[in-house]
């Protein structure tokens, strides 16, 4: 998707006696001209907060290494191909071709010397031309413009510029990783302003340069700073109008569907643990001395209640016991991949009050809340891959948000409200849609960059990813979740759940489908949910599931089917051991 970028000038620190202000050029190319005036009261904190939002918007700028299921998929095909290259030129074959090949051979030997000849008179005339022409100096001016370029802002042509959102209670900047790993988003509510005048609410771009980053970490505790976003751009005392600024970049899909992905995942039910600022700088301490070169590279995070959370680093077999302690009623044990990630955040440790974990589960997603006092950063890590936000678990599939249920009416109450939880959407929509449609709705909203999920106040809140709308093949309903409605019709005569010994739920589901030679076979499906509302384990017999990574980052449609199906019946009062039919449940229901 190409995306244009127009500002009116470049974004800039604006020194005038004791008093800075950080000026922010806004996306001119935007219908809504958001505009925000207001002094900060803690600069300090905005400052760190703002440099570690560009240490994300930079990171993961190293080569892409090829993932393993890929170069499988390569390797069926090339082997595929070469039989059929094997049996359409057989030994037979080869001979005839053999014998033309030495015809054309001696052909292309007497040609050789008549082109020759031409490239020779080429070459002539071509000097000929350089020498009358206006761009024989072309090679030379690229080159120094390049070097102009690297010297003065390097990241400017490889940064996507990060989103600003004026909210009627805070202002939000958000930023997404170039490598699609890493999610950021600084929330500052309104009071922390000293409002100068009143804000245009919306959404835009900020030209975030490398020398307005230099410029920021001049902040210091006297320093008197105001936050200036102006569509308009900025300008200097000497009456001089910057030069405006335009960015043609090309983003990758990837990219799109992996920011709008962010928010499915942060709906979702998790395990919280509570930091301390010392128990993140061991963690981020540990990963700074110590880098794997060898697999598994991974830590391990053993929570059992009331008691210390330990945490054993891979392949070092090195145990880390922190201050806090798990509040949970069970016994658990998380694996994270990705780990040197966390680095990200090492820069707020002496500003937070503490660090809010939620861990999604094996092969999901972290999300970690720093604690800022008057500010929080939402930070989330996909799991091991660094694109995983889109090529994993379908996450908006998991958090109900299948189909486009009754996306326009969501949509008008949400650009006339700005933020509201999801709860408070259904209450105010009740009389025109079900429960399960206006949470497609929401759902729809979110695939389209038309909102992001606020973890830290559990809102939806309105905000438009893009310049322009976001081309329909990058949200429209998938083969998947067409497959896993369908799934959710069928009959359940076979649906059955267990209340584990250890406190946990077995739902179990066979599917009748037909194979691809129309006959009818049955695809059963199992997983285990604790009683956090996490997946445990997952299985299914079908092929699609058997070829992939066998576990909740590669789900089949039958998986996603039953887990939506079991999170109707979650937390029932089942009596351990006794396996219930469907029946059985709505006789409890009812």
């Amino acid at each position: 998707m190409k995306v244009n970028y127009q500002y009116m000038s470049p974004s800039m620190c604006i020194q005038k006696e004791n008093h800075t202000t950080l000026g922010l050029a806004a996306d001119n190319s935007r219908k809504e001209r958001v505009s925000f005036q207001g002094k900060l009261k803690d600069p300090l904190i905005f400052r760190d907060a703002m440099l570690m939002l560009r240490e994300i918007v930079i990171s993961g700028k190293e080569i892409e290494k090829k993932e393993r299921k890929e170069f499988f998929a390569w390797l069926n095909q090339e082997i595929e191909r070469r039989i059929q290259l094997h049996e359409k030129y057989a030994p037979k074959v080869r001979e005839e071709l053999t014998t033309k090949m030495k015809e054309e051979e001696g052909r292309r030997r007497e040609k050789e010397e008549e082109v020759k000849q031409l490239k020779k008179v080429l070459n002539k005339m071509q000097k000929e031309i350089d020498e009358l022409s206006v761009w024989k100096d072309y090679n030379k001016l690229e080159r120094e413009f390049w070097k102009f370029i690297k010297e003065k802002d390097y990241d400017l042509w490889f940064v996507l510029d990060p989103v600003i959102t004026v909210h009627r209670d805070e202002v939000s900047f958000e930023a997404f990783s170039i490598d699609e790993s890493t999610y950021g988003c600084l929330s500052i509510p309104i009071e922390e302003f000293e409002l100068l005048k009143t804000p245009s609410l919306g959404t835009t771009n900020i030209d975030f340069s490398a020398k307005l980053a230099k410029e920021i970490e001049r902040f210091r505790t006297d320093t008197d700073v105001t936050l200036s976003v102006n569509p308009d751009g900025f300008t200097v005392d000497m009456g001089v109008m910057p030069e405006h600024i335009e960015k043609k970049i090309d983003l990758p899909e990837t990219w799109i569907k992996g920011f709008c992905q962010v928010s499915s995942a942060a709906c979702l039910n998790g395990v919280d643990v509570e930091l301390t600022p010392a128990d993140f700088y061991d963690i981020c301490s540990f990963l700074r001395r110590h880098k794997a070169k060898k697999s598994p590279r991974y830590m391990k995070w053993i929570l059992e209640p009331k008691k210390r959370v330990r945490i054993i680093f891979e392949p070092y077999h090195t145990e880390l016991i922190l201050h806090a302690v798990y509040q949970g009623e069970r016994k658990r044990e998380e694996k994270i991949w990705g780990r040197r990630r966390w680095l990200v955040a090492e820069r707020l440790i002496p500003l937070a009050k503490s660090f809010h974990v939620r861990l999604l589960g094996f092969g999901m997603p972290q999300f970690i809340i720093a604690d800022l006092g008057v500010m929080k950063m939402t930070i989330g890590f996909s799991s091991w891959s660094s694109n995983d936000w889109v090529k994993g678990t379908a996450f908006n599939i998991m958090a109900g948000f299948v189909s486009e249920g009754n996306y326009r009416d969501v949509y008008k109450l949400l650009q006339k409200e700005r933020g509201l939880s999801i709860k408070e959407i259904q209450e105010q929509l009740r009389l025109s849609a079900q429960e399960g449609t206006t949470k497609s709705g929401i759902g729809m909203m979110l695939k389209k960059g038309e909102a992001y999920y606020d973890v830290t106040t559990d809102k939806v809140r309105f905000r438009q990813l893009c310049s322009e709308p976001i081309p329909e093949e990058l949200y429209k309903v998938t083969g998947m979740e067409r497959k896993v409605n369908k799934l959710q019709n069928a009959s359940l005569d076979s649906f059955r759940a267990v209340r584990m010994e250890n406190g946990d739920y077995r739902f179990s589901h066979d599917y009748m489908e037909k194979d691809n030679y129309g006959r009818d076979t049955t695809r059963n499906a199992e997983l285990v949910i604790d009683e956090d509302g996490q997946i445990k384990t997952v299985s299914c017999t079908c092929a699609e599931f058997q070829k992939g990574d066998r576990n909740i980052s590669d789900p089949c449609a039958h998986i996603l089917a039953l887990y939506l199906m079991s999170f109707k019946f979650f937390g029932l009062p089942f009596e351990t051991g006794k396996n219930y039919k469907i029946n059985d449940i709505m006789e409890m229901l009812l």
